[in-house]
């Protein structure tokens, strides 16, 4: 995704490296609220099972939402009793708040949630956070509606379920197939940039974050579960329904408007250094231009349309004026926001006074035409100056996608390329460049960083840096691939159960 911001801001996805032992890998969060009679049953079922089957340290986290009868105290005895879990009381009810509140706090590098009866088959836990530990997926989601997933439930929640996901697909675009079961997970890395952007508090916080996520580009995987209901479940069904349609309806407005800042959740397109930066190889043609033909089709009806309008009661080069500014405007907002994927309102005059010129020179090449007609031809007939004109508009369609894409929404990543990455360049081969090992690069960067110092800064403060840059220390401090990492990158543990073959 594109944006007037520099993109990028997660690092690639890489498997959870294996750490000292202290830090749990996965954090399994369970919210609940008066579930003083399942709880301690639940528990203890999720623990033995994972101290029987996960290969990796984890811990139960009971997120209790101001419950009012004795779960606080079942919850704090769960956790006196057993040294993987642990209670945190919250003063306020929400799903989505305590999830929230837990996640942000966790130190675990994998977050994931599950509902206290216990619905979903436990044997799909593995599978949900492997993709995750991995570094293969962002986000995973247990499915209900997927083709080889086995249910047990009445046909009334079956249908406000599948009711809800067809609502979500035609509003919202989802493809993700089921929202709302109570069995997900997600990286930290990728929650600490993501939950800040989430509103709800409630039911919909699992569909408002799976929405962003997607739209971001954020990679989503889907597992099948076999998911049995809970008759005594106390959801109430109207209230959350109610409330989930005001969520998709505001989270819609939001993506509508791009009041939302989803570039922070941009990723880089690969792992290997070869993927990052081809030199010469445009980002995104393909896509670009299928957006700027959708949106040029949809432009070129609307000009017409206003130019058959307005020349009801003026001349043809006025209405050709007239119809072709106010599509132009239009015209450029479309393109900004979905062809070139700038979001947010910042340049947006810029953009709009860069597309009035585009639409000068498109003018003078539809007017030069009128011109040309009505020199050539005396009372011409209405349908051939449409024809006249949408052939104009064609060449000017040509030339304005190359001033969009080279002038108007240049890719900002070209901008930010290091100065003086050519003279880095100059001493490697180019075979040896394009599949240089990851500490190379490390050092390379490192060292392109000292030289620019040294050419910026005073000289009293030139030498220390360029010293410290060209001489880095013996621990390797750098990201994958020699990208600096993120603060508070997570870190896994060696695995401690005697089980694990390694």
């Amino acid at each position: 995704m594109r944006t007037d911001s520099s993109p990028g801001t997660l690092p690639a996805r890489e498997h959870l490296p294996a750490a000292g032992a202290g830090t749990p890998v996965l954090d399994v969060v369970i919210p609940v609220y008066n579930e003083e009679k399942d709880l301690q049953p639940c528990v203890r079922r999720l623990h033995e099972h994972l101290a029987r089957t996960f290969p990796y340290a984890f811990r139960i986290t009971i997120a209790d939402n101001a419950s009012t009868d004795t779960t606080p105290q079942v919850a704090a005895r769960l956790g006196a009793e057993l040294a993987e879990v642990r209670s945190f009381r919250l003063e306020q009810k929400g799903r989505g708040r305590a999830l929230r509140t837990v996640w942000s706090a966790s130190d675990a590098p994998v977050l994931a949630y599950m509902d206290v009866d216990l619905s979903t088959d436990l044997n799909a836990l593995l599978p949900l956070v492997a993709p995750l530990i991995s570094g293969h997926s962002d986000l995973a989601i247990g499915s209900r509606l997927a083709r080889s997933s086995r249910v047990v439930r009445g046909a009334k929640r079956e249908f406000i379920s599948r009711s809800y996901n067809l609502i979500l697909r035609g509003s919202l675009q989802a493809r993700f197939s089921d929202a709302q079961c109570g069995f997900k997970a997600i990286r930290r890395d990728v929650a600490q940039v993501l939950l800040p952007l989430v509103e709800d508090t409630g039911w919909f916080f699992d569909t408002e974050m799976l929405v962003l996520a997607e739209r971001a580009g954020l990679r989503i995987h889907e597992v099948p579960v076999d998911w049995v209901d809970d008759p005594d479940s106390t959801v109430h069904i109207v209230k959350t329904a109610t409330d989930d349609l005001k969520g998709v309806w505001r989270v819609g407005r939001a993506l509508a408007t791009g009041s939302l800042p989803l570039d922070r959740l941009a990723r880089p397109f690969g792992d290997d250094p070869r993927d990052r930066d081809l030199a010469g190889v445009p980002r995104g043609l393909a896509r670009q231009l299928v957006g700027f033909c959708v949106v040029g089709a949809l432009s070129t009806l609307f000009y017409l349309l206003l130019y058959s309008g307005f020349r009801t009661f003026c001349g043809s080069q006025i209405a050709n004026a007239l119809a072709l500014l106010v599509s132009a405007v239009a015209n450029t907002a479309a393109n900004r926001r979905l062809t070139f994927g700038v979001r947010g309102r910042g340049g947006a005059v810029r953009h709009q006074a860069q597309g009035l010129v585009v639409f000068g020179i498109g003018l003078v090449l539809t007017s030069g035409s009128l011109a040309a007609l009505n020199a050539a031809t005396d009372g011409a007939a209405h349908s051939t100056e449409l024809a006249v004109l949408i052939a104009a508009n064609l060449a000017a369609t040509v030339l304005r996608f190359l001033l969009f894409r080279a002038w108007v929404f240049p890719d900002r990543q070209d901008e930010a390329q290091p100065q003086h990455q050519p003279h880095t360049q100059a001493h490697m081969q180019p075979n040896v460049q394009a599949r240089m090992q990851p500490n190379v690069q490390a050092h390379n960067q490192a060292h392109n960083q000292a030289h620019t110092q040294a050419h910026t800064q005073p000289p009293s403060q030139a030498r220390p840096s360029t010293v410290v840059a060209a001489h880095p220390p013996a621990a390797d401090t750098s990201g994958p691939y020699g990208h600096p990492p993120l603060p508070h990158r997570p870190t896994a543990p060696a695995p401690t159960d005697p089980r694990d073959p390694r």
